[in-house]
This record gives C-alpha cells, structure tokens and sequence, in this order.
C-alpha cells in the first residue's frame, strides 16, 4: 500500500468497479441504439406500442448507470508527512478534504459485529475530529491499512522531533 521508510507516506484507495465511466457510456449508447433499432423494427410492422416501452426501459437502465456512473470514480487519498496528515475523499460530486498535525492524531480500529459477521472499521482521530476511511476496502485490508498508517504516523512523529518541530 505504501512507502513507509520514504518522507511522505501515501494511499490512494479507489472503489473496485468493472467499468469506468466512459465505458459505461458506450454500453449504455450500444445499449441505446439496439434496444431502439429492435423498437422502431416492431413499430415498422404496426406493432407501434413497443416505441413506449423501449423508452421507459432506456429511462430505466439510464438512471441505474448514472447512479453507477456517480461513484465509479470515488477515491480515498492519504498523505502523511512529518508535518502533515492530508485526507482526500471523492464521493461523487463532493470533494472533502481534511489536513491534520501528525502529532495529535492517531488510529483508532473498531470491530463490530459477532464472531462470523465482524466488521472492521477504521477512523483517524484527532482533536475534535473523527473521520472514518477505508470504507471501499475488504476488512482485512483495512486492518493492514490501519497497521501501516499507525506505523506512518509514529515516523512523521519522530521526524517532526528530529526536526524540532515540536
């Protein structure tokens, strides 16, 4: 996931989707021309109703890939420097970004649920803050993430005291 013995430390975690938006829009246009060629075929012999249908059908998987569309490129970035914890997250149309002082922020892992349904989550905490990550990733990969940022924020910890920064 990461670089921990380099300056700066960095994830960049992506939501793991079949398609890319521009792929999607070319299904959704291959889509669009057979369904309406099929249509206008059946209205060519007076089965003009088909026409309604075909439409409501395209409006229907229209919505369905716009919603897909929307978050196909969603991203979680983290960076962590001696002087600094950037966090980055796409969801859809929002672009939030949050920056914290390494030195007062630490990770916090939770596991929820029973024995055969445990779900792991894992938050960065700092003063007044406590912002949840990691969410497109498997459990187990958060745990690791979670290891590997705890172990990032304990270097850019030491770094800013060699550096006299504290």
């Amino acid at each position: 996931m990461s670089d921990i013995g380099s300056e700066a430390s960095q994830w960049v975690i992506k939501r793991n989707c079949s398609a890319s938006p521009q792929q999607l829009a070319i299904c959704f246009g291959s889509l669009v021309a057979v369904s309406f060629v099929f249509g206008v075929g059946f209205a060519a012999f007076g089965l003009w109703m088909i026409l309604p249908f075909v439409g409501l059908e395209l409006i229907a998987v229209g919505i369905a890939f716009l919603c897909y569309g929307r978050h196909a490129a969603d991203v979680e970035r983290i960076a962590v420097a001696p002087g600094s914890v950037l966090v980055e997250r796409v969801e859809g149309l929002s672009h939030q970004r949050w920056q914290f002082d390494p030195r007062e922020s630490h990770v916090h892992v939770e596991t929820v649920g029973r024995q055969s349904g445990k779900r792991v989550r894992i938050y960065l905490l700092a003063p007044g803050v406590k912002l949840e990550f990691g969410r497109n990733l498997l459990d187990r990969a958060r745990a690791q993430l979670a290891k590997e940022l705890d172990r990032s924020l304990m270097c850019a910890r030491m770094a800013a005291l060699e550096h006299g920064c504290i």
